[in-house]
């Protein structure tokens, strides 16, 4: 990648992160002095830049993905123990317990199964050639903690809002629910996609094969939806807390990212050029969804 492109790509994520984070300061806790927004920015950025230091020196990109997963969960640990110091004060905010909650769970198991997965098979064929490159390596990374940053900032904003609501109306607890309702079907979704595929893997009989079985019938990608939805989940659930809208940025990011760069783009191409002359492959990617879980009644 070119030099200049992998600089404006760094500098560009810490300007929009730094941006949100100025506008977004307002009516809300401090950590450690510092206003609660910038501080997860900081935090978030920070955090990845110290693991890229030891990737870039071993030239590894294992802990990659469990880095994101780390920062989500010390991040959410940080801010849940900051509203209770800050409980006699302003009263409990519920919302750091229950949407950190709900990003705990989540972080912990992606995070766990991308770390055990890369172990096991040695290596993420993304990084072969950019952790060669110091600067496109870095913006990868620091890429990945604007994904952090900005995917949470429903979840952030209402964590540190010191604007607690006591009573609620009747579309409040409609989005509490629907947004409980999509994260728990998504992640559902998730994790059962995600174990199918596994168990498929580790089948010889399935070596060279594709997975067409269970949810992976409706969908080419189950696991990328249910992620989606579950962001999108979070998303409602804090609406209901009246977080500006623009936090949707969170979950449409996410989409971006899973759909056009670095999720269904690489897997689609690479399964093109392994299966691409396989009927029964080409019959499959006509017939299913690629993203959506979809009946189809050719099937």
């Amino acid at each position: 990648m070119p030099l200049k492109t992998s600089i404006f790509g760094s500098a560009g994520s810490i300007f929009l992160a730094g941006f949100i984070a100025l506008l977004s300061s307002e009516n809300g806790y401090t950590v450690m002095g510092i206003p609660s927004l910038i501080f997860c920015a900081i935090y978030s950025f920070g955090i990845h830049w110290i693991f890229f230091i030891h990737a870039y020196s071993y030239q590894t990109e294992h802990y990659f993905d469990a880095t994101g997963s780390f920062t989500y969960i010390s991040l959410s640990l940080i801010l849940i123990i900051n509203s209770i110091n800050n409980y006699s004060d302003n009263g409990l905010n519920i919302y750091s317990l229950i949407i950190g909650s709900m990003v705990i769970i989540w972080a912990m198991r992606l995070g766990s199964f991308l770390f055990k997965r890369v172990k096991e098979v040695g290596q993420d064929i993304r990084f072969i050639e950019m952790k060669k490159d110091f600067f496109w390596f870095l913006m990868t990374w620091t890429l990945s903690g604007l994904w952090v940053f900005l995917t949470y900032a429903a979840g952030l904003l209402a964590m540190t809002s010191v604007s607690i609501e006591n009573s609620f109306s009747h579309y409040h607890y409609f989005c509490l629910i629907l947004g409980s309702l999509f994260w728990v079907i998504g992640f559902l979704i998730e994790v059962i996609s995600d174990h199918q595929k596994k168990v498929f893997r580790r089948n010889e009989s399935n070596k060279g094969k594709f997975i067409k079985t269970g949810l992976w019938a409706w969908s080419r990608h189950p696991n990328y939806f249910g992620n989606i939805l579950l962001w999108f989940g979070i998303f409602v659930f804090c609406y209901g807390y009246d977080v500006p809208l623009w936090t949707i940025i969170g979950p449409l990011w996410t989409t971006f990212l899973l759909l056009f760069v670095s999720g269904i783009p690489l897997l689609e191409a690479s399964a093109d050029k392994k299966y691409g002359d396989d009927p029964e492959y080409l019959q499959y990617k006509s017939n299913t969804s690629v993203l959506v879980p979809w009946f189809n009644p050719s099937k």
